[in-house]
C-alpha cells in the first residue's frame, strides 16, 4: 500500500487574551489545519513552515516546543492521478502536527482552499470536521494554555 508523510500546524493567535484557531476550508468540504507533503530531505518543522506559508501566507509562526502529535488515516488517491478506467488505490497517510502561534491575522489562502476562519476553541472544535482533528485541537489548546 502506498504511504505519504505530511506535516502541518494547529495555528493560533491571541486577541484580547483569547486564543483564536485557524481552520481552512478544503474543496472536499471539510475544515482542518494547514498541512502538506514533506519534500525531499525537509525536516517536519521546515515542511510545516513551508506549507503554512504556501497555504495561508503566514510567515511568522512560532512552533511551540514539546507538542508533536500524529494523525493516521487512509484515503483514496486523487482521481486526477489515476489512469482512466482504474480504481483509485488506498493510501496510508501519516501527518505530524505541531502547535504554532502567530501574530498575523490576515490570511492569503492558496488555490487549494475555499476559505478560512479564525475561531475561539469551542467554535473551532465544533467546526472541525474529523473526530481525530477535534481531539488534536483540544490537546493543542490544553497544551497552549499550560505552556504560555
Amino acid at each position: 500500500m502506498p504511504r505519504e508523510k505530511s506535516a502541518g500546524a494547529i495555528i493560533f493567535r491571541k486577541e484580547n487574551n483569547i486564543n483564536y484557531y485557524l481552520l481552512l476550508h478544503y474543496p472536499s468540504g471539510h475544515w482542518e489545519f494547514p498541512k502538506g507533503h514533506i519534500e525531499g530531505k525537509e525536516s517536519e518543522e521546515d515542511a510545516t513552515r513551508r506549507e503554512v506559508a504556501e497555504e495561508t501566507g503566514i510567515k511568522d509562526i512560532k512552533i511551540l516546543p514539546g507538542f508533536k502529535k500524529y494523525a493516521k488515516y487512509f484515503f483514496r488517491q486523487y482521481k486526477d492521478k489515476v489512469p482512466k478506467g482504474q480504481k483509485a488505490p488506498w493510501i496510508f497517510k501519516l501527518v505530524t502536527f505541531f502547535i504554532a502561534e502567530t501574530k498575523t491575522k490576515d490570511i492569503k489562502i492558496s488555490s487549494e482552499h475555499k476559505g478560512f476562519l479564525w475561531l475561539p476553541i469551542e467554535d473551532a472544535i465544533k467546526k472541525t470536521t474529523f473526530k481525530n482533528s477535534k481531539k488534536l485541537l483540544k490537546e493543542a489548546n490544553d497544551f497552549a494554555i499550560k505552556n504560555l
